[in-house]
């Protein structure tokens, strides 16, 4: 191209569609204001027209011709202040300069009008035709400035929007800073006005109020515009969480969806009873409304936008009438028509604008007329309100088992049962005379709960405690039998409504005590009766999940329930490489994911994504934190449900939130490893973000002071084996209630969460749990040794290093524990810069699978009661045998220090007693006559001795302890 060669942009302003009304009588007089490249062109004003037209052709000089597709071209519509009482802005549109063509290409184009801030109202579109042109002359003719001139309107004629722009030199002066806003769409309005100030009527200030800005150059008004965009693109992902305010989506990316919502549709000429369905198609991406007689779907699907392959949208209506001869079994389905959609013309929405009102299309169809569907097409995100209730594209469209869903565990409550006694019971008499003292016991039931007491004679009082869990909706009925112990027969039951039972917070709580009559049957409407009391315990919290890992300790009584200290944000990104599971499904496999992360109660899950290995759910929920040490369990599983499987465990990850820093986001990948008795397998890595927000820093810090579990399980504990009993029952009714909810939470599901199989004999817990108390005396071993090797002065400076700490420890004893208090004040601080930055989680080398054989991982998942052939059970009961052996040895070690010990005070060997008795007076004297210091000085001097004044042989004290006695000779 000649470099003497000029470029025009041509910008023509056609038209404008269904414009917003704004001078108050229902219409608007619109002009367009275009900016590009620093200079502005304005067209006539189309008076008190919603649908103007002007056809004006506006030119612009483009001054580098290499950087055009980089400029941003701006069209802005304001209502004409000549006609109403203030200008009003209308809508806006940016182009890029990639959309510019030749002059002979150019074509008319309807764009949406867009908003300027969360708060204006906008609506309709214009249509435009953008060309340029490549001239010779490069100057313009003054005729063309008069023009130019002549369009502008008078300064005080101008809206807010030019004053801004054109505003005189004299009034520049630094922009006054926004207000401060705790809502950050206020910061979004704020930020963006500084480019597209508001308008009066979104504001509500008066015109004169205002300060008019400095002029700002091109390239601050391209900067304060990306700028601009970015804060819009942080903060358009807004969710409502809980009763707190709104929290942004920004632990995960945007996603963009289409949204199609499918009201209704009118049929002309079908009868009322004609089942219909639509359909919906992009490209190669369908999917089915379900099929209603009364034509009123009201459904929303959503289409990954960077997932499609088409750049439109077809809304189709079938009608199903009958089944067809050929083929009983299927209907005959009819097209009434189609209407088509161009998604570069869908209009975007971003919370909280109001939801996008749907509308009615007509059908296009050959044979079919004057038929109407009713649809609403937008593109939005993740965090738009339609989200959960559409039918996600990637998840397989109208599959309830792929969605994503928020679970609640069922409220538990402890239920105690406490037998007094029996009085009056109408006993068999020939089992009475078989038997001298009949011995009777109680037998209680709540759904499939039992529990008894111990045998006792009739007329003998119980006094003992059965405890139950209960679940809301609680079962309708305890059940209370007392059975005869010589022929196990029933001799009378109650039935006791456990909606009247009564409830109690704490042991300060008196529960009376009631006597129920037995009801032994048909032919004894009276059996004796039975003294009991019970009540419904809301001073505990009933353990679901493992101890070590439990996410919720706040008691069952809502009263007792103090206000969160914090919030947990947890944003599901996606996942990476993950392995094939359905390996039936194809020759490479297949796998369908979703992530179920539970923290107290509430459980979520996410949608499915379908055959992919690279999944991205980018979903973020929130929990309210009552207690910091409490741990997120975050599970991953291959979703088989929808297909008539099971769920498989892809790998499981756990956050402990008092690892956390406050008010920090954490973004990390976690590698999946599944366990199975094949074998340990790394399954893809999953990436995670979150961050523990907390409200008040001094109930963080009370917390750690305040015991773990409420009161009642401290004044009145439960015994150890009860807890383990009542847990599994809690996690088996937890299962049961989850797996009734639409879609299932499956059972597989469930006790992989809660971790219901820690119970279960694992040689390789058992290894692992060796090393762990290996990895803790190894501390004190290497203690040990160090005092050795200063003992035997291995390293000679340390040694009188410590001969000085010594005697400067003996002088002033009194600073002894400051100084040691101070050493680990140093320590400690120092080793913050070590302290590790990412999270812990699942550790695969400290749960001892890399190592672990193939046998010890099928004993590890066989069940009970076995199916294994007998010589791999011999196999196993000879090694549990070698362990169980090298245990006894060693608790059988333990014991005799203890015994030893022992002997040497009770006199079992007399004459090692006598001595130790000698030695004891002695020592008296000894501490009685010399002092204290004196004594501590000379016994570390002597500990510490120099090798050439020790002897090889184990020291006299050591000598005479194994020589005592112990109870090892007594045992067979």
């Amino acid at each position: 191209m000649a470099e003497n060669c000029t470029r025009k942009l041509i910008v023509e302003i056609c038209n404008a569609n269904n414009l917003m009304p704004k001078d108050g009588q229902g219409t608007a007089s619109a002009y367009a204001i275009v900016d590009f490249a620093g200079q502005r062109r304005r067209t006539k004003t189309k008076f008190r027209d919603l649908n103007p037209v002007w056809d004006e052709k506006l030119e612009f000089l483009v001054h580098d011709i290499g950087s055009m597709a980089s400029e941003i071209l701006e069209i802005n519509l304001y209502n004409d202040k000549k006609i109403g009482k203030r200008s009003h802005f209308l809508g806006k549109i940016k182009l890029a300069g990639t959309v510019f063509v030749s002059a002979g290409a150019e074509s008319l184009v309807y764009y949406s009008l867009e908003k300027r801030s969360v708060f204006s109202q906008v609506k309709g579109e214009i249509g435009v035709k953008i060309f340029y042109v490549d001239e010779e002359a490069a100057p313009t003719s003054a005729e063309q400035k008069e023009e130019t001139a002549e369009e502008k309107p008078p300064e005080e004629e101008k809206p807010a929007e030019e004053n801004k722009e054109e505003a005189p030199k004299e009034e520049e002066k630094p922009n006054p800073p926004p207000p401060e806003s705790s809502n950050p769409q206020d910061a979004v309005a704020a930020s963006t006005s500084e480019t597209n100030p508001a308008p009066e009527e979104e504001n509500n200030q008066p015109l004169a109020n205002k300060e008019e800005p400095p002029t700002e150059t091109a390239k601050d008004k391209a900067e304060t515009g990306k700028s601009t965009e970015l804060i819009i693109n942080n903060l358009e992902l807004r969710s409502l969480s809980g009763d707190h305010n709104r929290m942004g989506y920004d632990l995960v990316d945007p996603m963009p969806f289409f949204y199609v919502r499918v009201v209704k549709a009118k049929v002309a000429n079908k009868e009322p009873a004609c089942p219909l369905h639509a359909k919906i198609v992009i490209g190669t991406h369908s999917i089915k409304t379900k099929t209603q007689i009364d034509r009123d779907w009201d459904q929303v699907f959503a289409f990954d936008k960077e997932g499609l392959n088409s750049s439109s949208l077809e809304v189709s209506v079938w009608t199903e009438e009958g089944k067809n001869e050929e083929a009983p079994s299927s209907l005959v389905e009819s097209c009434l028509g189609t209407v088509s959609f161009d998604l570069q013309e869908v209009p975007k929405r971003v919370p909280p604008d109001s939801p996008l009102a749907p509308q009615w299309y007509s059908l296009e169809s050959e044979s079919e007329t004057g038929n109407d569907v009713m649809v609403a097409v937008w593109v939005g995100t993740q965090a738009d309100e339609a989200f959960q209730e559409a039918w996600q594209s990637d998840s397989g469209g109208l599959i309830p088992e792929t969605r994503a869903k928020v679970y609640l565990s069922p409220k538990l409550w402890y239920l105690r049962l406490t037998v007094i006694q029996t009085q009056d019971l109408q006993l068999d008499l020939v089992s009475e005379a078989k038997v001298r003292s009949p011995e009777i016991y109680v037998k209680a039931l709540l759904g499939a709960q039992l529990f008894k007491t111990s045998r006792a004679e009739v007329g003998s009082a119980w006094n003992e405690d059965l405890v139950f869990v209960a679940a809301e909706p609680f079962e309708p009925f305890l059940v209370v039998k007392v059975e005869d112990e010589s022929n196990r027969q029933s001799v009378g039951d109650v039935k006791i409504h456990v909606s009247s039972i009564d409830r109690r917070t704490d042991d300060k709580t008196e529960v009376k005590s009631r006597w129920f009559n037995l009801i032994g049957g048909e032919n004894k409407p009276y059996a004796g009766r039975i003294h009991v009391r019970v009540c419904l315990e809301g001073g505990y919290h009933v353990l679901d999940e493992a101890a070590h890992v439990t996410s919720d300790v706040r008691a069952t009584a809502k009263q007792l329930t103090k206000p969160p200290i914090g919030l947990l944000d947890v944003g599901i990104r996606g996942a990476n490489n993950i392995l094939p599971v359905k390996t039936k499904d194809g020759p490479c496999g297949t796998t369908d994911a979703y992530v179920v992360a539970k923290y107290g109660p509430k459980w979520i899950r996410t949608r499915t994504i379908l055959d992919l290995f690279n999944p991205r759910w980018n979903e973020q929920y929130t929990w309210d934190v009552y207690d910091p040490c409490t741990v997120l369990t975050i599970g991953v599983f291959d979703n088989g449900r929808y297909k008539g499987d099971k769920d498989v465990s892809i790998g499981k990850v756990r956050i402990r939130l008092s690892t956390l820093d406050t008010n920090k986001v954490y973004r990390n990948s976690y590698t999946l490893t599944a366990l199975s008795p094949d074998g340990v397998k790394k399954m893809g890595e999953i990436e995670i973000a979150f961050r523990f927000c907390c409200s008040s820093w001094l109930s963080l810090i009370q917390a750690y002071g305040s015991p773990m579990l409420p009161r009642m399980h401290h004044v009145s504990p439960l015994g150890p084996a009860q807890q383990d009993i009542l847990r599994y029952t809690a996690m088996r009714i937890v299962t049961a209630r989850l797996a009734r909810s639409e879609p299932a939470l499956g059972q597989e599901v469930v006790q992989f969460m809660l971790d219901s199989d820690t119970h279960v004999w694992s040689m390789r817990r058992s290894k692992a749990n060796w090393f762990r108390v290996v990895g803790c005396l190894s501390r004190v071993a290497s203690l040990v040794r160090w005092l050795d090797e200063i003992r035997t002065w291995v390293h000679p400076p340390t040694t009188v290093l410590v001969h000085g700490l010594l005697v400067a420890a003996v002088i002033c004893s009194h600073l002894v524990l400051p100084t040691t208090f101070m050493y680990a004040f140093l320590i400690l601080a120092l080793r913050l810069r070590y302290c590790r930055r990412i999270p812990y989680n699942v550790e695969s080398r400290l749960s001892y699978v890399d190592v672990v054989s193939p046998d010890e991982l099928d004993e590890e998942f066989d069940e009970f009661l076995t199916n294994k052939s007998s010589d791999t059970i011999r196999i196993r009961y000879d090694r549990l045998r070698v362990l169980a052996s090298r245990i006894q040895t060693l608790l059988g070690d333990v014991a005799v220090q203890g015994e030893r010990l022992e002997a040497l005070f009770s006199w079992k060997d007399p004459r090692a007693t006598g001595i130790f008795l000698v030695f004891c007076l002695f020592v008296s004297l000894l501490f009685y006559l010399v002092p204290l210091k004196v004594l501590v000085l000379g016994a570390g001097f002597y500990y510490i001795r120099h090798p050439r004044f020790r002897d090889d042989m184990p020291s006299l004290p050591i000598n005479f302890f194994r020589r005592l006695p112990s109870l090892s000779d007594q045992i067979m």
